[in-house]
């Protein structure tokens, strides 16, 4: 294995340190058995409405229902991609519905060799969100900006950004706009108290920057993508696991066409179950109509949209948060596409 870039090894350091912050559902079990019999299938996810396959494919039982009786479903929550990664690479999880930057820091810190994206899961949904007094990206300058966590793909998002406005920044918040990656519902309370001047978040944080923060949204991430489509979430897998036990996966994979099926079908049951989740998850019930709100700018997909995943390793690399990657490899989507073709649904391609 090629010798880790600094910032990934930085990267590492920081999400070993913070990695308490991850809220479990049911804490990772033990190592998942080979074969497709009497498997447990360790699931990762968020408690963020870009995440809401994973939400309402849990809490209406949809996996479950689909994995059958010899997979046992073990589900824990984290507040960004990296923890997610480093639960990957300690074999503490099998399957995880992430953005793409950490997948990307995943796949090139391996190698190539420890994950696959399997499916996408959302597209859009993630804003830019500052206080009133800030009117124009030059009212930056001298500001504290939170992002979810060093390396995740909005903290990218949002350097990359900066850059192309003139503003230098740097991984320990130093530059000429402060960068503090923090948990996001810490976020919205420095950001209500008036401590922080904006963030760069996914839905229904940004939502509720807007509604309970009193924030105005500067940038609409889809407005800086092609045609508004970039992928917010997408899923990954352990390579090993998915050599180990496809039909487990291909199973798991049904269950998600199904409940991205369910919000297509019926957004409005979805959204009551995103809330759930959320409430579930935080401890912090969220309004009905933000979760509403938030589902308005949000694509939920099956297609990984491959296009903006390069764009996005591209960012990286031009943040310093990355060394140049050859993703060729990283998506394995022949499952995915058995199970679309099965029910009548577009196939998609990793390309």
């Amino acid at each position: 294995m090629s010798r880790p870039h600094p910032i990934a090894r930085l990267l590492a350091t920081i999400t070993a340190a913070v990695g308490a912050l991850a809220v479990p559902v049911a804490a990772a079990g033990a190592p998942a058995q080979g074969g497709d019999d009497g498997v447990t299938l360790r699931l990762g996810y968020f408690a963020n409405v870009t995440h809401a396959p994973a939400l309402v494919g849990i809490e209406a039982g949809i996996y479950e229902e689909n994995l059958g009786d010899n997979v046992t479903l073990d589900t824990s929550t984290f507040t960004a991609g990296p923890q997610a990664v480093e639960a990957i690479f300690s074999d503490a999880l099998d399957i995880t519905y992430i953005g793409p930057n950490p997948a990307i820091n995943a796949f090139a810190q391996s190698d190539g060799e420890a994950v696959r994206i399997i499916s996408g899961a959302a597209s859009g949904g993630a804003f830019f969100v500052v206080q009133p007094d800030i009117e124009k990206p030059k009212d930056l300058e001298g500001k504290t900006i939170a992002t979810p966590q060093l390396g995740n793909t909005q903290d990218v998002a949002l350097r990359n950004y900066l850059e192309d406005k003139g503003f230098e920044t740097d991984p320990t918040g130093g530059g000429d706009v402060s960068i503090v990656p923090q948990d996001n519902a810490q976020t919205l309370e420095l950001f209500t108290s008036g401590d922080i001047d904006g963030a760069w978040v996914p839905e229904p944080w940004a939502t509720r920057l807007v509604d309970e923060g009193g924030g105005e949204i500067l940038v609409d991430e889809a407005d800086l993508w092609p045609d508004g489509r970039y992928v917010t979430t997408h899923i990954i897998v352990r390579t090993e696991f998915l050599e180990e036990n496809p039909g487990v996966v291909k199973q798991f994979l049904e269950g998600h066409v199904a409940a991205n099926r369910l919000i297509a079908d019926d957004p409005a049951q979805a959204q009551e179950l995103v809330g759930q989740a959320i409430d579930s998850i935080t401890g912090k019930p969220i309004a009905p109509e933000l979760v509403a709100a938030s589902f308005e700018s949000i694509e939920f997909t099956n297609d990984p949209i491959a296009s903006s995943l390069k764009q996005s390793a591209k960012d990286a690399e031009a943040a310093d948060l990355l060394d140049p990657v050859d993703l060729d490899g990283i998506y394995s989507l022949k499952l995915l596409n058995q199970v679309l073709k099965a029910a009548g649904e577009p196939t998609v391609k990793g390309k």
